[in-house]
């Protein structure tokens, strides 16, 4: 039987813990005896001061680095920083009096600027990502150590490379290697803003910190590198300055590395937050990721595209403003966090809280899922009702325009041939009875038109269609209709039908001796209430008026009760939204 995935991934972590643990210690062994083996070297004429500062710079930068490479081991920042570390040591070897240490020494002694720019440049994974980073660090590195080389050939820097004597030359391309380093940290501290605002402010403010530090060290390190150019007696203070600077970033991303894991410690008070099963998801992922401004977008297959939680189709963010982070299930996007671009740089925090919230996020899709559902099926039902009022009001224009008006074209001629029979009583009495019949069926059209579209509620509004339903009722109605103006067709078209169906029922059974109608705007409402002192009692699950007026009512949003107590009459009640 095989490990599953995570098991597998632990067991590995387990195992590759002595490897790390082994090499840490030797690193760590290392760095205390090449300490001890530069303050041994060098002779009487060094500054304390200057020697305990760049024994903290490389002891910071090589305990941050450990640190680093011991939680984050598939990241390159920890054997970057350690080089960095080991690289301040190596520079400390030009104070050894031995010619071989002292040339050593030389030859890294601009080395630990350009790595320090390196490290600042590729936080947090330890890789360049862009192309301007890795050509200001690729001249940083020839300017460090290929000019660096050149110089000590011309006679600078002491004889242990001397293959020529050009002093003046020496200097000059040793200033010109300084200027340009300099150059280099001034346009990495452009290039830290420019990222700083494409991913916008950090949401920690260690990691605010952390950037900032990066920034300080690299004008430090242009400042004190020009300084060196022109030699003024203020170098040995910018030196101390800038050397303490530059050790504040291993202190800062320690501070951020202990927050990072204090937040990711924080996901286990997330997974039993989520085991309450909370309505909206988005706050608890919002709190353990420090991000208010996270969004919830979950994949909906049966649709094609991302809906946010209210199930309203949405797009996953392009334009670097926003990140999605994608959870998924079986190979299967299941949702997305969309978030602030800050996140990414904790890719350890944002994998712990969505592997967290799978399972909520998958209860999260389906609502979404039904949500979208029972609106398209809500904008379903509207369009088939909408389609059926279209074809219910072509009808009834057909009936008025067609039969009706061929009926009354015939009741009009019938009258002409009466007109002329003037001796023939039978033949009148015949045409009388045809012109009756006409009329008799011309008025049950007319029923069968107004019951498939009520013209008059079109061209008159729903007051005055009300007042015609109200007068044909079958028991006195008292009719009140409190409207300011017309609300939309549709609205209209569900009132009456309310008022009508309603009225129809109260003639055939309720055996009611009197009703009344309102009709009144409330808010964003249109309220219709019918009331009967009937019978009461009615059916309202078995009938199909009453069933069919709700889906009328309930495609439009609004909502219909009836209150039908036995002995006691009806009380039909709809809200249609009219905002």
């Amino acid at each position: 039987m095989g490990r599953s995935p995570p098991e597998f991934a632990r067991q590995r972590d387990r195992a590759e813990k002595p490897a790390r643990a082994a090499v840490a210690g030797t690193a760590a062994a290392a760095a205390v005896l090449l300490g001890a083996l530069v303050l041994l070297a060098a002779d009487g004429d060094t500054d304390p001061v200057h020697a305990a500062l760049l024994l903290w710079l490389g002891l910071s930068y090589t305990c941050a680095g450990l640190v680093a490479w011991w939680h984050r081991p598939a990241l390159r920042i920890g054997p970057l920083m350690i080089l960095t570390g080991f690289s301040v040591f190596a520079a400390a070897l030009g104070w050894a009096d031995h010619v071989a240490l002292q040339t050593v020494g030389q030859v890294f002694d601009l080395v630990p600027t350009v790595l320090v720019l390196h490290v600042f440049l590729a936080y947090p994974g330890g890789r360049l990502v862009g192309r301007p980073e890795r050509l200001l660090v690729a001249v940083g590195y020839t300017a460090a150590i290929g000019a660096q080389v050149a110089v000590m050939m011309l006679g600078g820097l002491g004889p242990g490379l001397r293959i020529a004597h050009e002093p003046e030359a020496a200097v000059f391309l040793h200033r010109v290697e300084l200027v340009v380093i300099a150059g280099v940290s001034l346009l990495g501290v452009a290039r830290l803003v420019v990222r700083r605002r494409a991913a916008g402010r950090p949401l920690r403010r260690s990691l605010a910190l952390l950037i900032d530090s990066f920034a300080l060290g690299l004008v430090m390190i242009g400042a004190l590198l020009l300084a060196g150019v022109f030699e003024g007696r203020a170098f040995p203070t910018v030196q101390h300055v800038s050397i303490a600077v530059i050790s504040l970033a291993p202190t800062a991303f320690l501070a951020g590395l202990l927050s990072a894991r204090l937040a990711r410690s924080a996901v286990a008070g997330l997974m039993v937050e989520l085991r309450a099963e909370p309505v909206d998801l988005r706050a608890p992922l919002a709190r353990a990721l420090r991000d208010p401004s996270l969004s919830l977008v979950y994949w909906l297959p049966q649709f094609g595209c991302w809906a946010d939680q209210k199930g309203k189709p949405v797009e996953l963010p392009t334009d670097g403003g926003r990140v999605a982070t994608l959870t998924e299930s079986v190979g299967e996007p299941v949702a997305a966090l969309v978030h602030d671009p800050a996140l990414r740089d904790e890719p350890e925090l944002l994998d712990a809280v969505s592997a967290a919230a799978a399972i909520a996020l998958q209860n999260g899709r389906l609502q979404a899922q039904l949500r979208a559902s029972v609106d398209e099926l809500r904008g379903s039902r509207a369009r088939v009702i909408e389609a059926g009022q279209k074809e219910r009001q072509r009808l009834e224009r057909d009936l008025h325009d067609g039969a009706q008006q061929r009926l009354i074209a015939l009741s009009l001629e019938l009258g002409v041939l009466e007109a002329r029979l003037d001796g023939d009583a039978a033949s009148r009495a015949l045409l009388a009875r045809a012109k009756k019949e006409i009329a008799a069926s011309l008025g049950e059209l007319r029923d069968v038109a107004r019951g498939l579209h009520p013209a008059v509620l079109s061209a008159h509004g729903l007051a005055v269609a009300l007042e015609s339903l109200a007068a044909r009722a079958a028991v006195p109605v008292r009719l009140t209709v409190a409207l300011e103006g017309r609300v939309a067709e549709a609205v209209e078209v569900a009132a009456y039908y309310v008022v009508c169906e309603s009225l129809a029922n109260i003639g055939k059974h309720a055996q009611a001796t009197a009703a009344t109608v309102s009709v009144v705007r409330d808010g964003g409402q249109v309220v219709i209430e019918v009331v009967d002192d009937g019978l009461g009692g009615a059916d309202t699950e078995g009938g199909s008026g009453l069933r069919g007026l709700a889906d009328r009512v309930e495609a439009l949003d609004g909502r219909l009760r009836v209150w039908t107590p036995r002995g006691g009459g009806t009380r039909v009640r709809a809200e249609l939204p009219c905002a």
